[in-house]
C-alpha cells in the first residue's frame, strides 16, 4: 500500500481515548471509537466539513478538534435525535449519543437493570444463554454463548 505521506502525517491518533489508525480512510478510521458506527462517521465528517476520501493521518489538529466536538455534542450541530445511539434514556428521558467508556458502562447498567426486575432479556443473560431469539435447541451446545462481554 503506497502513500503519499508527508512530514505531518500520524500513524496512530489518539482521540477519545482510543487508537485510530493513521493510514485508514477517515469514516473507517473513527469506526475504531466504539459508539460509532460507518453512518454516523460519515455524518460527522460532512457536518465538520473533512473530506471522507482524506486518510486519518492527514488530519490537523483543527479537524480533530471539530470531530471531537461533534462527537461530544451532536444535538448542537443538528444531527437529528433519530440518528443518535442513546434514545430516550431510562433515568433521564434525554436522548445522546454515547461512545468508548460510556459506552461500555450504559450497557452494563442497562443488562444489570433488566437482571434486576427480571425481564425475559435479563434472565436469558443472567443464564447465559442466547438473548436475542436465537433457536437453541440443536445449535451452540459446543460453547456457551459469549454476547455482549467479548
Amino acid at each position: 500500500m503506497s502513500l503519499m505521506m508527508g512530514q505531518e502525517f500520524q500513524h496512530i491518533l489518539r482521540i477519545l481515548n482510543t487508537n485510530v489508525e493513521g493510514r485508514r480512510n477517515v469514516v473507517f478510521a473513527l469506526t475504531k471509537i466504539k459508539g460509532l458506527g460507518r453512518r454516523f462517521a460519515n455524518l460527522i465528517c460532512k457536518k465538520a466539513e473533512v473530506d471522507v476520501d482524506k486518510r486519518a493521518g492527514e488530519l490537523t489538529a483543527d479537524e480533530i478538534e471539530k470531530l471531537v466536538a461533534i462527537i461530544q455534542s451532536p444535538k448542537q450541530f443538528k444531527i437529528p435525535l433519530w440518528f443518535l445511539n442513546r434514545q430516550k434514556d431510562f433515568k433521564t428521558g434525554k436522548y445522546s449519543q454515547v461512545f468508548a467508556q460510556a459506552f461500555d458502562a450504559k450497557l452494563r447498567e442497562d443488562i444489570e437493570r433488566m437482571k434486576k426486575i427480571r425481564a425475559h432479556r435479563g434472565l436469558r443473560h443472567w443464564w447465559g444463554i442466547r438473548v436475542r431469539g436465537q433457536h437453541t435447541k440443536t445449535t451452540g451446545r459446543r460453547a456457551i454463548a459469549h454476547g455482549v462481554g467479548k
